[in-house]
């Protein structure tokens, strides 16, 4: 038996955020994390955080203010308590600013990347979101070889941050594309120079936090997932835990700290909570994520909310995986549609809007999943889509897995795919008479400030619409992917965990994919997921140090 202040559970962005507060509160932590790496999902990731009006900000002059912040927040999350969206804004800053503080880690603007609703009041078309700067992989030592790698890897001999997506898919249009692309290389030209081992985006996050952990002393224990949690006389004072093959008690003197994350990798929970069509095989979040502390949590008597819903995304079923589109369905030249050869949603909008259309839609006759994404040769010929630079083939495999379908006219495009080669023929004539005018009289494409963030804006009238008119033709299957889940057990504004009567689980805190969503059924910015982890997680830090010892 081990015994610690603290006991955290998951080496992802909520545990080692919330191990990292509570060993600078002085307190004996350690993380348990039941993969063979660590980072979980945050490592695998972009890495973008949404958390407004923090110093990283405020230092760009972005014109943010809590007025600004609670109000956009509240439009966007809905019934979400307002206790908890308080917390949120008001404590994520100060968690930045103490990461900067306290790690390697250091945060700059993703300047341009909207919110999702900039509309709303209290919006930003410039974007709130942020990201870590490279941080050298050297400092982690033999540590580095355990850190989970990206779900998508990028070029060699390169350094590339989040916001260079944007214009490296446009390198066959925009010189800035051809800057990016010239800016990324001469970034890994001269880390190499310096002997350096480059982290961006997820892995600098995630290597960061490992750093920060490392400084402090903290222990991350791989390979040793949780069994189940320990309760005496109704208090939570540790966790059963498997290691090297036996079960182990690793007891907690002031309390347990769960980040496990979510449940995407669960096909019984999946099929138990969600909607059908679903399963893991679209999930792009870590493998380790399984719902064994959210099923913790439940068999103590932790309420639960949220469990339907996920960090949704349009994703195509590649045989290598599933991809996760964001630039693809934005761009001009390209439309979904479903069953029946029908528009049905603006392809641009916010990814887990898109795919809650398409459960809501989905049914007998009319078919949404899959949906497809309908283009032409003139899309492939201007964009890089996924990492198939312009105007190359894309792999057969694709074609043969029956993820993508290809032909010479549009009619025989929609006979591939079961759809009636007249329907899909109408919506693209009626789609590319909007794209010649400039304007998406159905879906409204093009008309939010968010819709323009991965367009095209050498193209003219509007850079959201082009039309489908060279072929060959393209059709990609398009699934309900996701990033996570977020639903899990039900918190409160001090990261403490409830029952369903409200009353709280003593020394039981949880934070990330394993808590129900501050962000509720929506989605406020890239980076809603890591912000509100990695805050909640500081929270419970805080909270649990700030507890009196029993």
């Amino acid at each position: 038996m081990a015994e610690f202040d603290v006991v955290v559970v998951g080496a992802g962005a909520a545990g080692m955020t919330a191990a990292l507060t509570a060993a600078k509160r002085g307190l004996r932590t350690v993380v348990l994390e039941k993969a063979a790496v660590f980072g979980g999902s945050m490592a695998r990731s972009g890495a973008a955080i949404w958390i407004p009006n923090n110093e990283v900000l405020l230092a760009a002059g972005v014109p943010d203010t809590p007025e600004k912040a609670a109000t956009y927040l509240a439009h966007v999350v809905g019934d979400i308590p307002i206790e908890r969206q308080r917390a949120y804004l008001s404590n994520g800053p100060a968690m930045l600013s103490f990461l900067q503080r306290n790690s390697p880690l250091k945060f700059t603007w993703m300047e341009g990347y909207s919110d999702y609703y900039p509309e709303f009041p209290g919006g930003i078309p410039a974007g709130r979101s942020i990201e870590p700067q490279m941080i050298d992989g050297r400092i982690l030592g033999a540590e580095l070889a355990n850190l989970n790698p990206p779900y998508m890897a990028t070029p060699p001999a390169t350094v590339v941050y989040g916001v260079d997506y944007k214009w490296l898919t446009l390198i066959a249009r925009h010189p800035r594309g051809v800057a990016t692309a010239s800016t990324m290389v001469a970034r890994g030209i001269a880390a190499g120079l310096a002997g350096q081992k480059p982290l961006t985006m997820g892995g600098a996050l995630a290597g960061g936090l490992r750093a920060g952990l490392m400084t402090a002393g903290v222990p991350v224990w791989l390979n040793t997932p949780l069994v189940d949690l320990l309760v005496e006389n109704g208090r939570v004072t540790g966790v059963i835990a498997q290691q090297n093959g036996a079960q182990i008690q690793v007891r907690a003197r002031r309390g347990v700290i769960v980040g496990s994350g979510g449940f995407e990798h669960n096909e019984r929970m999946r099929k138990e909570y969600q909607e059908e069509p679903i399963g893991t095989s679209w999930s792009v979040g870590a493998k380790a994520n399984t719902g064994a502390g959210i099923e913790a949590g439940q068999r103590i008597g932790a309420a639960t909310d949220l469990l339907d819903d996920a960090w949704w995304g349009p994703a195509i079923p590649l045989p290598e995986g599933p991809y996760f589109c964001l630039s693809e369905r934005t761009l001009p030249g390209c439309i979904l549609v479903n069953g029946a050869g029908k528009r049905f949603v603006n392809e641009a909008a916010p990814y887990s809007d898109v795919v809650h259309v398409m459960y809501e839609k989905d049914q007998p006759g009319a078919s949404h999943i899959p949906a497809w994404l309908i283009t032409d040769q003139q899309y492939r010929n201007r964009y890089l889509f996924k990492d198939i630079a312009p105007l190359l083939p894309l792999p057969q495999a694709w074609f043969d897995s029956g993820a993508m379908a290809k032909a010479d006219s549009i009619e025989s495009l929609a006979a591939r795919i079961g759809i009636q080669p007249v329907l899909l023929r109408e919506t693209v004539d009626r789609f590319n008479g909007f794209a010649r005018a400039g304007r998406d009289l159905d879906f409204k494409r093009g008309d939010s400030a968010y819709d323009h963030y991965y367009a095209d804006p050498t193209n003219t009238p509007n850079a959201c619409l082009a039309p489908i008119s060279q072929g060959p033709f393209y059709a990609m299957k398009i699934v309900p992917g996701d990033l996570g889940t977020k639903g899990g057990m039900r918190t409160d504004a001090r990261s403490r965990v409830l029952r369903p009567d409200g009353s709280v689980i003593p020394g039981l805190w949880a934070s990330g994919n394993c808590t129900s969503a501050v962000m509720g059924r929506s989605y406020a910015g890239a980076g809603s997921t890591l912000g509100p982890a990695m805050t909640f997680g500081y929270i419970a830090a805080h909270d649990l140090a700030d507890t009196p010892a029993r």
